[in-house]
Protein backbone atom coordinates (compact mmCIF):
# COMPACT_ATOMS: atom_id res chain seq x y z
CA UNK A 1 0.00 0.00 0.00
CA UNK A 2 1.75 3.54 -0.94
CA UNK A 3 1.69 6.14 1.32
CA UNK A 4 0.06 9.26 -0.08
CA UNK A 5 0.85 11.68 -0.84
CA UNK A 6 3.80 10.94 -2.39
CA UNK A 7 6.81 13.49 -2.02
CA UNK A 8 7.80 12.83 -5.33
CA UNK A 9 4.80 13.86 -7.17
CA UNK A 10 3.60 17.64 -7.66
CA UNK A 11 0.28 17.29 -8.31
CA UNK A 12 0.03 15.28 -4.82
CA UNK A 13 2.61 17.21 -2.76
CA UNK A 14 2.24 19.72 -0.61
CA UNK A 15 3.68 23.84 0.08
CA UNK A 16 4.84 22.15 3.15
CA UNK A 17 6.75 19.26 1.67
CA UNK A 18 7.94 21.44 -1.32
CA UNK A 19 9.60 23.86 0.48
CA UNK A 20 11.54 21.10 2.91
CA UNK A 21 12.52 19.19 -0.03
CA UNK A 22 16.07 20.05 -2.10
CA UNK A 23 14.44 18.58 -5.48
CA UNK A 24 17.32 17.74 -8.14
CA UNK A 25 15.49 16.41 -11.12
CA UNK A 26 12.45 17.70 -12.76
CA UNK A 27 10.22 14.64 -14.34
CA UNK A 28 7.90 15.52 -17.39
CA UNK A 29 5.88 13.12 -18.45
CA UNK A 30 4.37 14.49 -21.94
CA UNK A 31 1.88 11.94 -24.05
CA UNK A 32 -0.69 12.39 -26.76
CA UNK A 33 -4.64 12.35 -26.91
CA UNK A 34 -5.39 10.50 -29.91
CA UNK A 35 -7.11 6.95 -31.62
CA UNK A 36 -5.08 3.78 -31.09
CA UNK A 37 -6.94 0.64 -32.98
CA UNK A 38 -10.17 0.57 -32.14
CA UNK A 39 -9.59 -1.31 -27.92
CA UNK A 40 -7.30 1.10 -26.73
CA UNK A 41 -8.31 4.54 -25.17
CA UNK A 42 -7.28 7.97 -26.33
CA UNK A 43 -5.08 8.65 -23.15
CA UNK A 44 -2.75 5.36 -23.74
CA UNK A 45 -0.06 7.48 -24.35
CA UNK A 46 -0.81 9.52 -20.95
CA UNK A 47 -1.10 6.65 -19.24
CA UNK A 48 2.60 4.68 -20.35
CA UNK A 49 4.15 8.07 -20.06
CA UNK A 50 2.62 9.03 -16.42
CA UNK A 51 3.11 5.35 -15.12
CA UNK A 52 6.47 4.93 -16.42
CA UNK A 53 7.35 8.17 -14.84
CA UNK A 54 5.82 7.12 -11.33
CA UNK A 55 6.91 4.16 -10.94
CA UNK A 56 10.86 5.19 -12.07
CA UNK A 57 10.46 7.90 -9.86
CA UNK A 58 8.72 5.94 -6.72
CA UNK A 59 12.70 3.46 -7.15
CA UNK A 60 14.76 6.53 -7.44
CA UNK A 61 13.11 8.19 -4.55
CA UNK A 62 13.90 5.36 -2.45
CA UNK A 63 17.34 5.06 -3.27
CA UNK A 64 17.79 9.05 -2.34
CA UNK A 65 17.52 10.51 -5.63
CA UNK A 66 15.17 13.84 -4.96
CA UNK A 67 12.91 13.76 -7.85
CA UNK A 68 9.62 15.51 -8.64
CA UNK A 69 7.21 14.30 -11.58
CA UNK A 70 5.52 17.19 -13.03
CA UNK A 71 2.10 16.95 -14.44
CA UNK A 72 1.90 15.20 -17.74
CA UNK A 73 1.62 17.18 -20.74
CA UNK A 74 -1.51 14.89 -22.79
CA UNK A 75 -0.95 16.59 -25.96
CA UNK A 76 1.57 15.66 -28.51
CA UNK A 77 2.21 16.53 -32.38
CA UNK A 78 -0.66 14.40 -34.47
CA UNK A 79 -0.20 16.57 -37.87
CA UNK A 80 -0.45 13.42 -39.56
CA UNK A 81 -4.10 12.22 -37.75
CA UNK A 82 -5.56 15.45 -38.08
CA UNK A 83 -8.49 14.46 -39.73
CA UNK A 84 -8.86 11.44 -37.33
CA UNK A 85 -11.72 11.90 -35.14
CA UNK A 86 -10.58 14.31 -31.98
CA UNK A 87 -7.45 13.41 -32.18
CA UNK A 88 -5.78 16.80 -30.67
CA UNK A 89 -2.44 18.39 -32.13
CA UNK A 90 -0.24 20.32 -30.72
CA UNK A 91 2.41 21.82 -32.76
CA UNK A 92 6.02 21.28 -32.33
CA UNK A 93 6.23 25.56 -32.31
CA UNK A 94 3.34 25.15 -29.50
CA UNK A 95 5.07 22.82 -27.27
CA UNK A 96 8.51 24.49 -27.87
CA UNK A 97 6.92 27.22 -25.72
CA UNK A 98 5.41 25.34 -23.09
CA UNK A 99 8.59 23.67 -22.64
CA UNK A 100 10.52 27.17 -22.75
CA UNK A 101 8.18 27.98 -19.85
CA UNK A 102 8.31 25.49 -18.05
CA UNK A 103 12.26 25.14 -17.95
CA UNK A 104 12.36 29.18 -17.02
CA UNK A 105 9.89 27.62 -13.76
CA UNK A 106 13.05 25.40 -12.99
CA UNK A 107 15.78 27.59 -13.29
CA UNK A 108 14.01 29.83 -11.43
CA UNK A 109 13.92 27.36 -8.58
CA UNK A 110 17.10 26.28 -8.36
CA UNK A 111 16.62 22.89 -10.48
CA UNK A 112 19.28 22.31 -13.04
CA UNK A 113 18.09 18.90 -14.11
CA UNK A 114 14.82 18.35 -16.28
CA UNK A 115 13.86 14.75 -18.16
CA UNK A 116 11.37 14.53 -20.52
CA UNK A 117 9.54 11.11 -20.21
CA UNK A 118 7.84 10.86 -23.53
CA UNK A 119 5.03 8.51 -24.29
CA UNK A 120 4.34 9.31 -28.06
CA UNK A 121 6.03 8.33 -31.39
CA UNK A 122 4.97 11.54 -32.88
CA UNK A 123 7.31 14.15 -29.88
CA UNK A 124 10.56 14.64 -30.81
CA UNK A 125 12.37 17.23 -28.63
CA UNK A 126 16.18 17.36 -29.38
CA UNK A 127 15.96 20.61 -31.62
CA UNK A 128 14.35 21.94 -28.84
CA UNK A 129 16.58 21.05 -26.18
CA UNK A 130 19.57 22.42 -28.68
CA UNK A 131 17.58 26.11 -28.24
CA UNK A 132 16.95 25.62 -24.60
CA UNK A 133 20.63 25.20 -23.88
CA UNK A 134 21.08 28.74 -25.41
CA UNK A 135 18.08 30.46 -23.62
CA UNK A 136 18.78 28.36 -20.51
CA UNK A 137 22.25 27.47 -20.12
CA UNK A 138 22.09 26.64 -16.82
CA UNK A 139 19.64 23.62 -17.02
CA UNK A 140 20.24 20.62 -18.47
CA UNK A 141 17.22 19.23 -20.80
CA UNK A 142 17.19 15.55 -21.65
CA UNK A 143 14.12 12.98 -23.34
CA UNK A 144 13.54 9.69 -23.44
CA UNK A 145 11.14 7.33 -24.78
CA UNK A 146 9.92 5.32 -22.41
CA UNK A 147 9.74 2.11 -24.62
CA UNK A 148 13.11 2.22 -25.58
CA UNK A 149 14.68 1.97 -21.77
CA UNK A 150 14.29 -2.25 -22.10
CA UNK A 151 14.81 -4.61 -25.30
CA UNK A 152 10.99 -5.11 -26.41
CA UNK A 153 12.03 -7.83 -28.42
CA UNK A 154 12.59 -10.09 -25.29
CA UNK A 155 9.29 -9.33 -24.35
CA UNK A 156 6.77 -9.43 -27.60
CA UNK A 157 6.83 -11.53 -30.55
CA UNK A 158 5.87 -8.38 -32.18
CA UNK A 159 6.13 -5.06 -30.44
CA UNK A 160 4.30 -3.04 -33.39
CA UNK A 161 4.53 0.83 -34.01
CA UNK A 162 1.25 2.02 -32.66
CA UNK A 163 -1.10 0.19 -30.72
CA UNK A 164 0.21 -2.93 -31.29
CA UNK A 165 1.42 -5.47 -28.53
CA UNK A 166 3.88 -3.86 -26.88
CA UNK A 167 1.36 -0.89 -25.78
CA UNK A 168 -1.78 -2.74 -25.46
CA UNK A 169 -0.20 -5.52 -22.93
CA UNK A 170 1.01 -2.67 -20.64
CA UNK A 171 -2.41 -0.91 -21.01
CA UNK A 172 -3.49 -3.92 -20.23
CA UNK A 173 -1.43 -4.26 -17.14
CA UNK A 174 -1.46 -0.87 -15.83
CA UNK A 175 -5.60 -0.10 -16.55
CA UNK A 176 -7.09 -3.14 -17.72
CA UNK A 177 -10.81 -1.56 -17.58
CA UNK A 178 -9.86 0.70 -20.39
CA UNK A 179 -9.01 -2.16 -22.77
CA UNK A 180 -11.61 -3.61 -24.94
CA UNK A 181 -12.09 -7.52 -25.44
CA UNK A 182 -8.71 -8.33 -27.88
CA UNK A 183 -11.25 -9.70 -30.41
CA UNK A 184 -12.50 -6.38 -30.74
CA UNK A 185 -9.12 -4.67 -32.22
CA UNK A 186 -8.08 -4.55 -35.72
CA UNK A 187 -5.08 -6.22 -37.12
CA UNK A 188 -3.30 -3.37 -37.25
CA UNK A 189 -2.12 -3.68 -40.59
CA UNK A 190 -0.44 -0.53 -42.46
CA UNK A 191 0.58 0.61 -45.43
CA UNK A 192 4.19 1.78 -46.05
CA UNK A 193 6.05 4.21 -48.51
CA UNK A 194 6.10 3.34 -51.87
CA UNK A 195 9.50 5.35 -52.45
CA UNK A 196 12.73 3.12 -51.61
CA UNK A 197 14.13 6.06 -49.26
CA UNK A 198 11.37 6.26 -47.36
CA UNK A 199 10.69 2.95 -47.20
CA UNK A 200 13.94 1.77 -45.87
CA UNK A 201 14.01 5.03 -43.01
CA UNK A 202 16.92 6.97 -44.56
CA UNK A 203 14.79 9.57 -46.02
CA UNK A 204 11.75 10.86 -43.71
CA UNK A 205 8.38 12.45 -43.78
CA UNK A 206 5.48 12.44 -42.31
CA UNK A 207 2.57 9.68 -43.08
CA UNK A 208 -0.92 10.57 -43.50
CA UNK A 209 -2.31 7.82 -40.88
CA UNK A 210 -5.99 7.15 -42.23
CA UNK A 211 -3.76 6.15 -45.82
CA UNK A 212 -1.81 4.03 -43.93
CA UNK A 213 -3.89 2.38 -41.27
CA UNK A 214 -7.64 1.76 -41.29
CA UNK A 215 -8.28 0.95 -37.88
CA UNK A 216 -5.21 3.75 -36.58
CA UNK A 217 -2.52 0.90 -35.47
CA UNK A 218 0.06 -0.03 -36.71
CA UNK A 219 1.23 -3.33 -35.41
CA UNK A 220 -0.70 -6.47 -34.27
CA UNK A 221 -2.18 -6.38 -30.64
CA UNK A 222 -3.90 -9.79 -30.59
CA UNK A 223 -1.04 -11.90 -28.72
CA UNK A 224 -0.63 -8.98 -25.70
CA UNK A 225 -0.84 -10.14 -22.30
CA UNK A 226 -0.99 -8.49 -18.74
CA UNK A 227 1.84 -10.55 -17.91
CA UNK A 228 3.96 -9.55 -20.71
CA UNK A 229 2.86 -5.91 -19.70
CA UNK A 230 3.64 -6.04 -16.19
CA UNK A 231 7.27 -7.69 -16.87
CA UNK A 232 8.26 -5.25 -19.44
CA UNK A 233 7.16 -2.36 -17.38
CA UNK A 234 8.68 -3.15 -14.47
CA UNK A 235 12.17 -3.75 -16.71
CA UNK A 236 11.44 -0.10 -18.14
CA UNK A 237 11.06 1.35 -15.43
CA UNK A 238 14.03 0.03 -13.37
CA UNK A 239 15.97 1.29 -16.29
CA UNK A 240 14.74 4.85 -16.18
CA UNK A 241 15.21 5.02 -12.28
CA UNK A 242 18.93 3.96 -12.47
CA UNK A 243 19.21 6.69 -15.10
CA UNK A 244 17.39 9.17 -12.68
CA UNK A 245 19.43 7.99 -9.89
CA UNK A 246 22.75 8.63 -11.79
CA UNK A 247 21.28 12.36 -13.08
CA UNK A 248 20.76 13.39 -9.36
CA UNK A 249 23.72 12.48 -8.51
CA UNK A 250 26.18 14.32 -11.15
CA UNK A 251 27.20 17.62 -11.75
CA UNK A 252 25.65 19.05 -14.53
CA UNK A 253 29.28 21.68 -14.63
CA UNK A 254 31.06 18.23 -15.11
CA UNK A 255 29.16 15.95 -17.36
CA UNK A 256 32.21 14.27 -19.35
CA UNK A 257 34.63 11.49 -18.85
Amino acid sequence: MKNYPRPYVLAETNWKTVREENYTVAILPWGATEAHNYHMPFGTDNILAENAALASAEIAWTQGAKVIVLPTIPFGVNTGQIDVDLCLNMNPSTQMAVLKDLVQVMEANGIRKLAIVNGHGGNNFKQMIRELSIIHPTVFVCSLNWWQAAKASDYFQEPGDHAGELETAVVMHLTPNLVLPLNEAGDGNAKTFKIKGLKEGWVTAQRKWTAVTKDTGVGNPKMASPENGANFHKAVTASIAKFLVELHEIDVDDMYE
